[in-house]
């Protein structure tokens, strides 16, 4: 797979300014409809146009298993990270469902499952929107290596998850997505992801390290300690891919390659949960201006969301406290998203709506909140 060339465009300012003075239009009291306002101006941004329109999102989930898994830190066992790839291509998971329920597109992507697809499950590539979900093969490796031992990846599969990354958001732009949301399939990634996060930023085990999906006082004792210990050893080399390759995995490197695909074509990237989150800081600190194009969907239960998306500079459009993964909190998001667009596309404004404004001048002047 050749490296891909990237260019992110900043913001189209002038769409922007446009969106904002149509706001200002609308029939409604001025920054009535809150952030569904600035959602649509950002928006504008993002596509060159003051009035957007959601309509093909998909839902990009990379699969991949995580060799710390070999040290007892995760609830589940290594089995599920399949069966839950498998069970995708049915939308018999929280995602699925979700995205049956909306007619939103999934594109999976097995990065390193410790195992072989079946074959009549397996594509080599996307499908395409409102086909039949099959498993889209980029298999690096059997899995990563443990963290607590060594890398996880070497740079050059490093490299490779990013580039899958890339790519995987790029066929979905051309193949007409509009936005898309970043998730994930991979037992043990929140201790790989915790990893990188302290790595990365300064914070202590303490401050990134959670439950996962549930472990006892023991287990997480010792996950703390393995995410001390990697996060030690990969902080001697300030680079983001050394970062990823030390601590991280498959599924987080190849998550961050979607983010930056993503604002290279110019559409909106929806974060997942706390694992998403990680992968789209990665993405940040590698291309600063991709941060532009990413809404977060949902605040994540898990113990180190907060700290990730203060150093995004962003905030959740829900707090359901949601902890699944794998994309579930994109699809609420991308109905919100679309709501913003229903408003500044649909409503009337004053004029059309025949209605003097002028009871608004004492508002427009501030104060009145």
């Amino acid at each position: 797979m050749e490296k891909t060339e990237i260019k992110i465009k900043k913001l189209n300012e002038k769409a922007m300014e446009e969106a904002a003075k149509r706001q200002e239009k609308l029939a409604k009291p001025p920054g009535s409809l809150g952030r569904l306002e600035e959602i649509s101006i950002r928006l504008a941004g993002m596509r060159g146009s003051p009035i957007s329109r959601i309509e093909k999102p998909c839902i990009i989930i990379m699969c991949a298993d995580n060799g710390v898994i070999a040290e007892g830190v995760a609830s589940a066992p290594l089995s599920v990270t399949m069966a839950q790839t498998i069970n995708f291509t049915m939308k018999k998971t929280g995602v699925g469902a979700l995205a049956k329920e909306f007619g939103t597109d999934l594109m999976v992507i097995d990065v390193g499952i410790n195992g072989m697809v079946p074959e009549e499950l397996k594509t080599m590539d996307y499908p395409g929107p409102g086909k039949q979900v099959k498993i889209i093969d980029r298999k690096i490796a059997m899995g990563t290596n443990n963290i607590n031992e060594g890398p996880a990846m070497t740079l050059p599969q490093t490299q490779r998850a990013i580039e899958i990354g890339i790519e995987a958001a790029v066929k979905a732009a051309d193949a007409g997505h509009d936005i898309i949301g970043v998730g994930e399939m991979g037992i043990g990634n929140t201790t790989t992801g915790s990893a990188f996060l302290s790595a990365l930023t300064g914070l202590s085990p303490e401050e990134t390290t959670g439950r996962g999906g549930g472990i006892n006082d023991l287990t997480f004792a010792h996950k703390k300690e393995i995410v001390a210990k990697a996060s030690a050893r990969a902080s001697k080399n300030r680079d983001i891919k050394n970062l990823l390759a030390e601590t991280a995995g498959f599924d987080i490197a190849a998550m961050t390659g979607a983010f930056i695909g993503a604002a290279s074509k110019g559409i909106p990237a929806v974060i997942d949960g706390y694992i998403s989150a990680v992968a789209a800081l990665a993405a940040q600190r590698m291309e600063p201006e991709a941060g532009n194009y990413f809404f977060a969907s949902h605040r994540s239960a898990e113990a180190a969301y907060d700290h990730v998306i203060k150093e995004l500079g962003t905030k959740p459009l829900l707090d359901l406290e949601m902890r699944l993964g794998e994309g579930s909190g994109c699809v609420p998001a991308f109905e919100i998203i679309r709501s913003a667009c229903a408003v500044i596309g649909n409503m009337a404004t004053f004029e059309e709506a025949r209605i003097d404004d002028g009871y608004l001048e004492e508002i427009r002047k501030g104060g009145c909140f």
